[in-house]
């Protein structure tokens, strides 16, 4: 008998047993809450819910081993098993808690399955409600899914070795993360060396503010470029028609431009334009500085001005409150004062940079792969 024969469809509701284990929520008590995380990533820890500051009357028990979900965010794969570390933890109606029965199903196989993307798009046709945060998936609905179900020796060996799958990914994972911190150290020590003595120079006079203004033609089209906060680089935003942008303001950023966010630079909305950044434009709340040639390198400053130094400089130069409210001044940028050692070096350290970057690319494609793998692999265990 081959393995495909020896599966067999079973509605969930076979091997699943909806339990409500209610309690009445008392004022003196605090109760550990718990959430599921979306895309198969299970349960987290949240908050303890404070009896006298939630509105909820009743709250439900969690216990070791059954299953769990949330109704709101089923679609997106928000289900999972519970775990001993959250056993006795309570959560609103919107969490369904489920026994399983261990004869039929091996809880860590059920766990596995739901961590399979088609199993969230099978069970999201079954979720009522308009929009996406009121798409309910109610238990009967989970119930009625079938699953195909190989005998329990088969359920633990598919276990068995997505575990091993898992244990390496985490491993190559944490290797990366390693690499990538003693790279950035590395990098961190260079810079130091380089600009411990170096000569300190006011903006204005090593990267000037350049503007490059654009006179905006109602019935053509423009496409922006955005910057990502702490230092994760530029953006393309969709284009947008002159006619959106109105009396608005708009200039032209250049590869190779120093640019800063001026509502979110204190948090690290600071990059250089690339080559695929050309015929891109910003508002007037995106500063662009051009280095003279000879002094500076956009890159260098770039990094400079990530490091906590450059960071604490900005936060001085940004009055106001949080967020939005937080405005990096152009006179301020204009003055703050930059370490510029000898331009040769500054680009010997660029280079480096820009290798180490590489590698980091390498290693992010090869994880990647492994997250591709880790889907091939689950979609071999649940086919049908």
């Amino acid at each position: 008998m081959s393995k495909d024969e020896q599966r067999r469809r079973v509605a969930l509701g076979e091997a699943l047993k909806q339990v409500v284990e209610a309690h009445g929520v008392k004022a003196a008590e605090s109760y550990p809450n718990l959430g599921i995380w979306s895309f198969g990533r299970g349960p987290f820890k949240k908050p303890n819910i404070s009896g006298t500051a939630t509105s909820a009357r009743t709250l439900y028990r969690v216990r070791q081993g059954q299953f769990i979900y949330s109704r709101l965010f089923a679609f997106e794969g928000a289900y999972g098993l519970v775990s001993k570390v959250f056993d006795g933890h309570y959560v609103s109606n919107e969490y369904p808690v489920f026994d399983i029965d261990a004869s039929l199903v091996v809880p860590e196989y059920l766990a596995l399955y739901f961590r399979w993307p088609e199993a969230w798009r099978q069970l999201a046709r079954r979720t009522s409600g308009m929009g996406n945060r009121r798409r309910r998936l109610q238990p009967d609905e989970f119930l009625a899914h079938q699953i195909s179900l190989p005998p329990l020796a088969e359920q633990h060996r598919v276990v068995s070795y997505a575990s091993e799958v898992a244990a390496r990914i985490h491993e190559i994972g944490a290797r990366r993360e390693v690499q990538h911190q003693v790279t950035a150290d590395m990098l961190a020590a260079v810079f130091l060396r380089l600009v411990h003595e170096a000569p300190r120079r006011p903006m204005r006079e090593i990267a000037p503010i350049v503007r490059r203004p654009i006179e905006v033609d109602p019935s053509a089209g423009f496409a922006e470029l955005g910057i990502r906060s702490f230092g994760k680089g530029t953006f393309h935003k969709p284009t947008i028609s002159g006619l959106e942008i109105g009396t608005k303001r708009i200039f032209r950023i250049e590869p190779g431009d120093l640019v800063f966010s001026n509502v979110f630079a204190w948090e690290g909305a600071i990059a250089v334009a690339k080559a695929d950044d050309a015929n891109r434009v910003g508002s007037h709340r995106y500063i662009t500085c051009v280095p003279r040639p000879d002094v500076a390198t956009a890159e260098f400053l770039s990094y400079f001005f990530l490091t906590n130094e450059g960071l604490r400089f900005i936060r001085a130069a940004s009055p106001g409150g949080a967020g939005r409210n937080r405005t990096l001044g152009l006179a301020a940028l204009e003055t703050i004062a930059v370490p510029v050692p000898p331009i040769q070096d500054q680009r010997r350290f660029d280079a480096l940079r820009a290798k180490v970057e590489t590698a980091h690319a390498l290693h992010n494609v090869r994880a990647t792969d492994l997250t591709r793998l880790d889907s091939v692999l689950l979609a071999e265990a649940f086919r049908t």
